[in-house]
């Protein structure tokens, strides 16, 4: 309680000061530092009690940070091979020839299609999650350019992609994802399946994809940008047979690795030392590739150790369970009004932390007692955690499904971070989201 005496409550405050400050553009590090500490003041925390809670939460990014930087260093080390050039010298001559809008958009369907399956692959069959993303965009943006695409459509694409593959496909981060869900699930008192997931998630997934065909034709029409070196200059290297091979190969030994550690760390290690010993990776160049890859990823790391600060606060606050026992106690027993509040408590929490992973533990202990007292069968109770866990991902100026794009949309300066990735995957997202989970809570499962 303030000193005006009116209870506020700390969650709220907390985002709405992170959101807000990024909106007007301010560092998204320092805008969740000010956040986590704003939320504090305004919770029972004593300052230092508050400081406690954010620089205990520090650590528990350092994982996450590591891992990127070294997947950003794997996926620098793999656009040096050449392999992405020779994919970008195709579509190059493909746009040489007679000028035409048919040939335009099908090349726009090309590159729409294979941007969207890298980003699915990206979650399972190669699992290097958004360090993809620097791999494939920042080197088509002068077909981009010369298409005159409008960037905000391939950031919705790849937050549909990444989001709604680990929520529906359960395997790679997708495995990890939906056993959160259900040994969450399972440990608040429902017994919850694996094989479950996909099916409860079918139809918000669903809704997710229309709204990427929705921001298709909102963002059709062409946008101009500026031709820069870094995003005109386009190298085509003749590559061997046996690069393609070694580069398969580290991306075998990164996966299977991986898969078998649960560790993106311990498979990124196994890709590079992969490449090393076939020779896809030069000894004499490895030093410099490796460190501007990770330096790529540096902020995206930043960002993430300062949003596990953010977490720690919010969760010693305690007022997340206040958050749901109040919106619940205002829409007084409705069923179908008690699940559009609780999806929109998940949003709030996602959009703080910046991670859907790290939501659900702390909405699946309150939600779940109340979900059975509302009388929700086993599969809503299911899609009603999943999509309040995924909710906010896309959106959240501290998730790594916003981030990452931002960081090969951005590599000339001419895509803002907040307005062209954070707002238009929220709205093309988390909206058909939101509704269509709601839809299949209340009045389908």
């Amino acid at each position: 309680m303030n000193e005006s005496g009116v209870d506020m409550n700390a969650v709220i405050v907390a985002v709405a000061v992170m959101l807000i400050l990024s909106l007007l553009r301010i560092n998204v590090v320092l805008s969740l530092v000010v956040g986590a500490f704003a939320g504090g003041i305004v919770s029972d925390l004593t300052i230092a009690e508050t400081v406690k809670a954010f620089t205990d939460g520090l650590g528990g990014g350092a994982v996450i940070a590591l891992s990127y930087a070294l997947l950003g260093g794997f996926a620098v080390a793999i656009a040096k091979t050449g392999i992405t050039d020779v994919l970008i010298a195709k579509v190059v001559v493909l746009l040489a020839g007679k000028e035409g809008a048919t040939r335009k958009n099908l090349i726009k369907a090309l590159i729409f299609f294979s941007i969207f399956a890298m980003a699915i692959m990206s979650q399972n069959l190669i699992p290097i999650h958004i360090a993809f993303i620097p791999l494939l965009v920042p080197p088509i943006l002068k077909i981009l350019n010369v298409l005159q695409v409008d960037r905000r459509i391939i950031a919705v694409i790849i937050a549909v992609g990444l989001v709604g593959t680990y929520s529906f496909v359960p395997f790679g981060f997708g495995f990890i994802f939906q056993n959160i869900i259900t040994t969450q699930i399972t440990s608040a008192g429902m017994l919850a399946e694996l094989s479950d997931v996909p099916k409860a998630m079918a139809i918000p997934i669903g809704g997710m994809v229309a709204g990427m065909f929705l921001a298709m034709f909102v963002y059709r029409k062409p946008r101009h940008y500026k031709e820069t070196q870094s995003a005109t200059e386009i190298e085509v290297k003749q590559v061997s047979p046996w690069l393609i091979v070694a580069t398969i190969m580290a991306l075998i030994a990164a996966l299977a690795v991986q898969i078998k550690t649960e560790s993106m760390i311990v498979g990124a290690m196994a890709g590079i030392i992969t490449m090393y010993i076939t020779g896809a990776l030069k000894w004499r160049e490895a030093d410099e590739i490796l460190t501007d890859g990770m330096r790529m990823m540096s902020f995206i790391g930043f960002v993430m150790i300062a949003a596990n600060g953010f977490a720690s606060v919010i969760n010693a606050t305690g007022d997340v369970d206040t958050l749901v026992t109040g919106a619940l106690d205002v829409l007084n027993g409705n069923v179908s009004l008690a699940v559009f509040g609780m999806l929109i408590v998940g949003l709030i929490v996602t959009m703080g932390i910046g991670s859907s992973f790290a939501t659900i533990p702390i909405i699946a202990a309150l939600f779940v007692p109340l979900s059975l007292e509302l009388g929700l069968s086993p599969l809503a109770i299911i899609c009603l955690i999943g999509t309040a866990g995924a909710l906010g991902d896309a959106g959240s100026p501290a998730s790594d499904t916003t981030l990452g794009p931002t960081s090969g949309l951005n590599v000339d300066g001419q895509h803002n971070h907040i307005w062209d990735t954070c707002v238009p995957t929220f709205i093309f997202i988390n909206i058909p989201l939101i509704v269509l989970g709601w839809f299949a809570v209340s009045f389908v499962l």
